[in-house]
């Protein structure tokens, strides 16, 4: 039966727990920066007039995107574009909102169909790679935690070979994001829907949005490396 040991200064000390509330830290920091960027920038208004959903329906039709619906989904931030049925969904602070905040977020959301319909590789790839990051998900850490506790080195390294994937498939989105905000930006300003002075805040806004993605990331990386030091080849009969 293996017998896995942690590293520290002392015997039963793990010091590689600092890389898991470094994560931690990371991503509270840009969660908090998200939602208080987002609050400031949702008291504004937007120029234009348009609410996040008229916003959405404007990019897509300039897009030529007619078969992209726009809905109405719960929830805060919960905002997202569904390749499978083309749909942009928009939260309960964005739908109906005017404020530049959710000008910026709609814009982004657009931003993923209009990738989707260019075929935009990363994307492509990413939607590819949802059935094993899925199935990772749910058993990367119970394959883990059976084999410390039954020394089945096999079942570690299939473990963390599925969280590889989870992994892989957050540093794929960062690009992914970046491009959608680009993409977002560049729409606002090229269809007149947003002014010079509103550019600033809605660069806030979508580069807050953005490290909340590189948080958790860097989390993940993090922890997948706390994992290779402590089953990589560190193990004692």
């Amino acid at each position: 039966m293996h017998m896995y040991y942690g590293y520290g200064y002392g015997y039963g000390f793990d010091w590689t727990y600092f890389l898991i509330i470094i994560g931690v830290l990371l991503s509270m920091g840009a969660s908090a920066k998200m939602n208080a960027t987002f609050a400031r920038y949702a008291r504004v208004r937007s120029t234009s007039g348009l609410t996040g959903a008229e916003c959405a329906q404007r990019i897509l039709q300039s897009q030529g995107l007619y078969d992209v619906q726009v809905l109405h989904v719960p929830g805060t931030l919960t905002d997202h574009y569904d390749p499978r049925n083309r749909t942009v969904s928009l939260s309960d602070a964005v739908y109906a909102s005017e404020s530049v905040a959710a000008i910026g977020v709609a814009a982004h959301e657009c931003g993923h169909a209009v990738q989707h319909a260019t075929g935009y590789k990363l994307l492509n790839l990413r939607s590819a790679m949802v059935p094993v990051v899925n199935l990772g998900s749910q058993l990367s850490w119970p394959l883990i935690l059976l084999g410390v506790l039954f020394g089945g080195s096999s079942l570690v390294s299939f473990g963390i070979l599925l969280f590889s994937f989870c992994v892989a498939f957050q540093v794929v989105t960062l690009p992914v994001e970046y491009d959608a905000s680009r993409r977002a930006l560049n729409m606002l300003e090229d269809y007149g829907i947003v002014g010079d002075s509103e550019i600033g805040g809605q660069k806030a806004v979508l580069g807050a949005a953005a490290l909340t993605y590189v948080a958790a990331a860097a989390g993940s990386l993090l922890q997948l490396l706390r994992l290779f030091m402590i089953f990589g080849g560190r193990r004692r009969d």
